[in-house]
């Protein structure tokens, strides 16, 4: 129904939404229904409409408390990883899996992932640095050494979690190793965007990238430099000073830095429960066979290497970063599991192929109600984009995928696949390009699939599916050569269907 595409249907109300869609077009309008329906068909021509609707409904395997067989089959150690730009849906299926596993472990990023899960009463949870394992009591949550911790956007975190019921003491381990995140990073962040004007890069102005720098020139300061607040005055003002004298904007003076000082010796004190040898503790789990799930924050086309740089993030959200985040063996990590969803979204700056420009673009935002969870940013919205799919499937290696919002394309009269690239001169690229020049002046050629044109947000079997949505599936499938194993359809928990 195209009612439940209001944002409030997104809390799991089983009750339908009637209340009118607000405009993101900068008027301020609402869309009722009727006019929805119209400005979309007029748009692509032909009697097509979105929606996204998600009914409580328990599994049969929930009901009977059984282990679903695609489940009970992963490796000790596992991955979750993001396919596209982000915001593929990574958390909920982190959260569907922690209860089998024994430890849930952030690997890489920092607070610019924006994880969104709902526990079983339907409640809400938009987690940035906690591992999406937190609503499952009996696991523990390991940040790892390659995660930047902003403290206070950590322990805000961790007081939203205990004030809703979720208890946090003894099942948060945060690495001495992992480095730490301070305001200042976020304020030059924000003064290095300024800078750059046309050419932003459209960070979430977290302070990640100026973050990672810190690091990466050897002058950043580590968790476990907190339990040595006799030389912390020292070294943090090695970094204010010369962040003041790289920026013109930045005010820096003593009392900023007295000011500083105590406030991490109140932090220091309150973390010290926390602060573990990760290292240690990650390879000692596995030696006693504990079930370890790896939770990637971002997602490979916004991998350091490997995405669209420079528009990128700072970290390398791809499967490489599950050993270097976390110091695992790469012998050691079995499954690795792909999150895509049906179709693309990025946030911020950078090249986006298969993007929908115009009202179908902000229709599809509207349906799959499509705003950062860190930032609140409508996202950009296209078609799936199986060339840089593939490519990477190619880099991480994936066992399986999950195919997430299948649900939101479900009214459709016709679906699009970009299928390829092609150079100006009608030849096909054979690959993700480097160049971001060629990926702009590309054009993409589309496979078109019949739509389902109904509501399957209530389905829980895969044979149960309409035949145009199992084909899309299976097309996926064939095209990228990784069988897909998870299909969400909707954003609670019980909405996803085992293939």
């Amino acid at each position: 129904m195209l009612t439940a595409m209001n944002a409030t249907s997104v809390k799991l109300d089983a009750n339908p939404i009637t209340s009118p869609l607000r405009s993101f077009d900068g008027t301020g309008r609402n869309y009722s229904t009727t006019a929805f329906r119209q400005t979309f068909f007029h748009h692509h021509r032909r009697n097509a409409s979105i929606s996204c609707s998600a009914s409580p409904i328990v599994s049969v395997d929930e009901q009977r408390g059984e282990t679903p067989t695609r489940i009970g089959s992963l490796a000790q150690v596992s991955g979750v990883l993001g396919c596209q730009w982000g915001d593929e849906g990574k958390g909920k299926l982190v959260d569907i899996l922690a209860k089998h596993f024994d430890v849930v472990a952030r690997c890489q990023g920092g607070a610019n992932a924006g994880h969104t899960i709902y526990n079983s009463e339907g409640k809400k949870f938009a987690l940035h640095l906690v591992p999406s394992g937190i609503l499952n009591e009996d696991t523990m949550c390991v940040i790892g050494n390659g995660v930047v911790v902003h403290l206070p956007g950590l322990f805000k975190e961790i007081d939203g979690l205990e004030s809703n019921g979720i208890s946090c003491k003894g099942r948060i381990l945060v690495s001495d190793r992992a480095h730490l995140l301070f305001d200042y990073h976020q304020e030059i962040d924000g003064l290095r965007e300024a800078e750059l004007a046309k050419s932003f890069i459209g960070t979430t102005k977290r302070g990640i990238g100026p973050c990672y720098s810190s690091k990466v020139i050897r002058n950043g300061i580590r968790v476990s430099d907190l339990r040595h607040m006799d030389t912390f005055p020292e070294k943090l003002h090695l970094l204010l000073s010369d962040a003041a004298s790289r920026f013109k904007g930045f005010n820096y003076t003593p009392e900023i830095l007295r000011e500083e000082v105590e406030k991490y010796k109140r932090f220091a004190e309150r973390l010290e429960p926390f602060i573990c040898d990760t290292v240690y503790y990650m390879n000692e789990s596995i030696s006693q066979k504990k079930k370890i799930l790896v939770e990637g924050g971002q997602a490979t086309m916004l991998d350091i290497d490997f995405g669209t740089y420079p528009f990128v993030t700072s970290s390398s959200p791809s499967a490489g970063g599950i050993c270097t985040g976390l110091g695992i063996a790469p012998r050691v990590l079995g499954d690795v599991l792909g999150v895509v969803k049906a179709y693309t979204t990025r946030v911020g700056s950078g090249p986006f192929p298969t993007e929908i420009l115009g009202n179908g673009g902000d229709l599809l935002r509207l349906a799959g109600q499509e705003f950062g969870t860190t930032t609140g940013r409508p996202r950009r919205c296209g078609w799936l984009d199986i060339v840089a799919l593939k490519y990477v499937c190619q880099i991480n290696g994936f066992s399986a995928l999950n195919l997430t919002k299948l649900d939101v394309l479900s009214d459709l009269r016709e679906i699009k696949l970009g299928v390829s690239y092609k150079h100006t001169d009608g030849t096909t690229i054979s690959s993700f390009p480097a160049d971001l020049s060629d990926l702009e002046q590309s054009k993409v050629e589309y496979e078109t699939l019949p739509g389902w044109q109904a509501d399957i947000s209530n389905i829980r079997n895969y044979s149960d599916l309409p035949k145009a949505a199992r084909q899309y599936v299976e097309r996926i499938e064939e095209l990228v050569g990784v069988p897909i194993h998870y299909i969400g359809i909707g954003p609670g928990r019980d909405a996803l269907i085992y293939k």
